[in-house]
């Protein structure tokens, strides 16, 4: 029946993935509008409760990532490539890392750039543990070490692990851009069948849901700029039109297509924002301040680093973590296989090594520059300036007036504020395009040319989930986005560690297991005199034995398996063990002449 329908459509996808997911979606958009407070009710007592029991688990989750994934960099897997052997990268190393830049972290930086610097320094998270007073220059510190935690090396982990994932089963075996390719490893053929068509339909509604909390995020932070320049009313009648408008646009974009559409919106937002830090780091009249700050706190954040990691709340319980980081790390794993599919696209032919550090590094970075100048600003304000920003955000709650409050306090406020606005909806319309792109590819299993009707129902039903979520579900905006992203979180923290053991296991069947290490052989050495009293006993035969260390032979000449013959064969390697660069991941070394086969 699926079949005659998606024919009837004249679509051209996976039946099953595509309904299942879009009957999901549909569920959820008309259960929630006319069953608001039952469901209301039942999504905020699951996600307190898995907020309070398995918080940890949250939070554990992404620090083993990270270290699994400076494992796989670090050991002699970094050396594989992400596609063919022999095959140079796609893109050069500039224009990579451009569109690393441009990858998932817009959105994040114009809506946390000062609401979160701002929210911990006016109510610090360790207040109970450690006595820090909120507004003194130790709050400072610690709301720039939380704000670095919460938007560098580990949100950029929950987007690289699946990235490294795809970029690895896409590129090298060739499988279809979907996230049950991962666990081919596992599950063989499976991934065709019932178990690999429930992950991608779970992946799918993830995406959706974990880009409508984007896009909702976006659409309070417009209400909240409007409000401040036009007296725009903050409610849920505006909060709808300006869904409508941004999923408008996006439709247009999709419609548009990828090279006029996405790619001339995500050029002129990188510009437009770049523009906007140095405006703000040069005419707020605290440059060095700013600068000698965002170093400083760099640092801080590096030596607090392995304690933040870990760090559970637990003796003060507060509640803290759960509303701040807990969210952010389940939000963020929502939609890393939309982030996930866009970095492995632009990766191939780089190595694992190269594509950990230069995916967890370069965003990471310029996450640090955007936070500490931002971040900085806002302490200026504060400490030194006319202040107001801790009462907008924690006394009255207004996070996503947070960066339009701010700007009041620069010269041009209003111009600028209206660019700020402008940079958050272009922003938001490319993650809508680009999320309707991938999860079409998702759905239909390639990339190939595929209905535009399919990539326009995508990027509907975005909208809708945002606008249910923000509007109909019968509590506050940001605490339904919260309760209902933590809920879809956990069962992508669980796929992840399977998309570990994948990726392990992948790596080891295609690249081999080395022979054990081998080593030449040395006598055994006995002090002078017992050596003296064998050699006199005929019951002895000390001709293995000696008083100086003697070795019994040359070492093994260690030849790298990877080597050809003058014919393009294989060789085998001699006596095994293969050179130390190739165990190490190093420049491969030069191999004595005797060591070398013929015609080399």
């Amino acid at each position: 029946m699926l079949n005659r329908l998606h024919d009837a459509l004249h679509l051209r996808t996976s039946p099953v993935i595509f309904f299942s997911s879009a009957a999901i979606i549909i569920a959820f958009v008309l259960g929630t509008i006319f069953f608001t407070d039952p469901l209301g009710a039942a999504t905020s007592a699951a996600s307190t409760w898995l907020m309070t029991n398995l918080g940890w688990f949250y939070i554990l989750g992404v620090s083993v990532f990270l270290a699994f994934l400076i494992f796989i960099a670090l050991g002699r897997f970094g050396r594989v490539k992400l596609g063919p052997d022999e095959e140079p990268p796609e893109h050069s190393g500039g224009a990579w890392f451009a569109m690393l830049f441009a990858a998932g972290i817009g959105s994040i930086l114009m809506f946390w750039g000062v609401a979160e610097p701002i929210s911990h320094f006016g109510d610090p998270p360790r207040a109970s543990d450690l006595g820090i007073e909120g507004g003194t220059v130790e709050a400072a510190r610690d709301a720039m070490n939380f704000t670095y935690y919460h938007f560098t090396l580990h949100t950029w982990t929950i987007f690289t692990l699946p990235a490294l994932c795809f970029a690895y089963f896409i590129h090298k075996r060739n499988l279809p851009p979907r996230v049950s390719s991962i666990f081919q490893p596992v599950l063989g053929e499976g991934i065709h069948g019932p178990i690999g068509k429930l992950i991608d339909i779970v992946a799918i509604i993830g995406t959706v849901f974990g880009i409508a909390v984007s896009i909702g995020l976006g659409t309070l932070q417009i209400n909240g700029g409007l409000h401040q320049l036009f007296g725009m009313p903050e409610n849920a009648g505006w909060q709808l039109i300006i869904i409508g408008v941004v999923s408008g646009l996006a439709l247009i974009s999709v419609s548009l297509g990828l090279d006029r559409g996405i790619k001339i919106l995500s050029n002129i937002n990188i510009v437009t924002a770049v523009l906007l830090l140095i405006f703000v780091l040069f005419a707020g009249g605290a440059t060095l301040f700013v600068l000698k700050g965002t170093i400083e706190s760099f640092g801080n954040y590096l030596v607090a680093l392995p304690e933040l990691a870990l760090w559970n709340d637990t003796f003060a319980n507060t509640g803290w973590q759960n509303t701040w980081t807990v969210f952010y790390w389940a939000w963020t794993i929502t939609w890393s296989p939309f982030v996930g599919i866009f970095i492995a696209r632009i990766s191939k032919g780089r190595t694992i090594r190269q594509f950990v550090s230069g995916v967890l590094a370069v965003p990471s970075a310029f996450s640090v520059v955007w936070f500490g100048i931002f971040g900085f600003s806002s302490f200026n304000i504060e400490l030194n300036g006319d202040g107001g920003l801790v009462e907008t955000v924690v006394d009255n709650g207004d996070v996503p007036g947070a960066l339009f409050s701010f700007l009041s306090h620069y010269p041009l406020a209003t111009f600028v504020s209206a660019v700020a606005i402008v940079l958050v909806i272009v922003f938001f319309v490319t993650s809508v395009d680009s999320a309707a792109l991938i999860t079409d590819s998702m759905a239909n299993g390639h990339e190939d040319y595929n209905p535009l009707g399919q990539r326009i129902f995508w990027g509907v039903a975005i909208g809708l989930v945002t606008a249910t979520l923000l509007v109909f579900s019968g509590t506050g905006g940001l605490e339904a986005l919260q309760s209902t992203i933590i809920l879809v979180g956990l069962p992508f923290f669980v796929m992840g560690y399977f998309q570990m053991y994948a990726l392990y296991r992948a790596l080891q069947e295609d690249a081999g297991e080395l022979p054990r290490m081998r080593t030449r052989e040395w006598k055994q050495v006995l002090p002078p005199e017992e050596y003296e009293r064998r050699e006199d006993d005929d019951d002895y035969d000390t001709d293995e034995m000696v008083v100086e260390p003697e070795a019994m032979g040359e070492a093994p000449v260690m030849r790298d398996p990877y080597e050809e013959d003058g014919n393009g064969e294989d060789v085998e390697p001699v006596d095994g063990p293969a050179t130390l660069p190739a165990r190490t991941g190093s420049g491969r070394a030069e191999l004595p002449e005797h060591g070398r086969p013929e015609g080399r």
